[in-house]
């Protein structure tokens, strides 16, 4: 899923190294579907994927809101059984908690399910068993560690480069495979030294749907090759499609910050980065504990280079992501009224 493979490509320097898988673990919805059937990839021919699979990826890809796609989806495994992009999502999420085994559990479903969809649907089906096996993969890694855990998430990585090569056989121009695809082969090209992104850009451009998720993929891409006017660019892309996305808001104020150290701390970027850190942060409810606390982090370091403050960022950011529940919190501390301690 995409939130997983962006974070696995962060957190595992290793798979930078052996073939980034792609990722998320990640929308104002401006495409055409029949209700009914429920596609959030395709604007023509829609394949029926389900009412409440389709709900549950605009809660967390459109709106950012993973705890109603939670229960979109605990809705979608009991009624819209045999649809693998619902195992993915869930496993998704466990990653995102840190829950390992509950990860391995639907990591699994989702290959078993996506290979019995190959012979009804042979490009989804290959799509998803590719995805089912890198979710597999991020489970070795993420228990085993890089190195006792590589040669095992090698072996799974082989088998997600052969399914998607036999999707792409069949229908190269489907914009689910070019999404799924183009963000495994755009991390690959910026992880890379000596890769090309160029063709991993246009497929992402061209061929992928929906728009907000590919330019959502270029933002990050671009940001991370330091081309940060191209990031901003493509992170207004998004914003122009959701614009109340708290995530998408959180990686423009990264972005910003970004810029802002490249310009000698410049202040008046910094305090635009400010105001994309609160958007992220007003939504705090809404987003797992751990990401609102690490957003919650990086602003508290924004607003110390802003006025020259002494805020304790670390313990604050602590107090977030170890309390109770797996949602953040609804009130946050007044980081501008937190006196500095000196």
């Amino acid at each position: 899923m995409l939130k997983t493979l962006f974070n696995l490509c962060q957190k595992f320097p290793v798979l930078k190294q052996i073939s980034v898988f792609s990722s998320a673990t990640l929308v104002s919805l401006n495409f055409w579907v029949t209700p009914a059937i429920g596609d959030p990839f395709r604007q023509k021919n829609p394949i029926e994927i389900g009412e409440k699979t389709e709900a549950a990826f605009q809660a967390m890809f459109e709106a950012g809101n993973y705890k109603q796609a939670r229960d979109y989806l605990k809705i979608a495994e009991s009624e819209e059984i045999g649809e693998p992009l619902v195992y993915a999502m869930i496993s998704s999420l466990h990653f995102l908690d840190e829950n390992w085994e509950s990860l391995k559990l639907y990591a699994q479903k989702t290959t078993e399910v996506a290979e019995n969809l190959i012979p009804i649907n042979p490009v989804r089906g290959n799509i998803y068993a590719a995805t089912g096996h890198f979710l597999e993969g991020g489970y070795i890694i993420s228990t085993e560690g890089t190195l006792k855990g590589a040669p095992k998430a090698l072996e799974k990585l082989r088998k997600v480069f052969s399914h998607f090569e036999r999707a792409e056989k069949i229908n190269s121009s489907d914009p689910e495979l070019n999404l799924l695809k183009g963000y495994m082969d755009l991390m690959l090209a910026v992880n890379l030294p000596f890769s090309d992104p160029a063709k991993a850009i246009e497929t992402l451009e061209k061929n992928a749907y929906p728009h907000h998720l590919a330019y959502r993929g270029l933002a990050v891409a671009y940001r991370d090759l330091d081309n940060l006017k191209k990031a901003l660019e493509y992170v207004d892309k998004t914003l122009s499609e959701v614009p109340e996305n708290p995530e998408v808001h959180y990686l423009k104020a990264q972005i910003l910050v970004s810029q802002a150290k490249d310009k000698d701390n410049d202040l008046s970027i910094r305090k635009k980065a400010r105001k994309n850190f609160d958007q992220a942060l007003a939504k705090s409810d809404q987003m797992p504990r751990r990401l609102v606390a690490q957003i919650f982090f990086e602003q508290c370091k924004n607003m110390n280079n802003i006025d020259n403050g002494k805020r304790p960022c670390d313990p604050m950011r602590d107090a977030i992501r170890d309390g109770l529940g797996l949602w953040g919190p609804s009130e946050l501390p007044p980081l501008r009224k937190f006196k500095s301690q000196n």
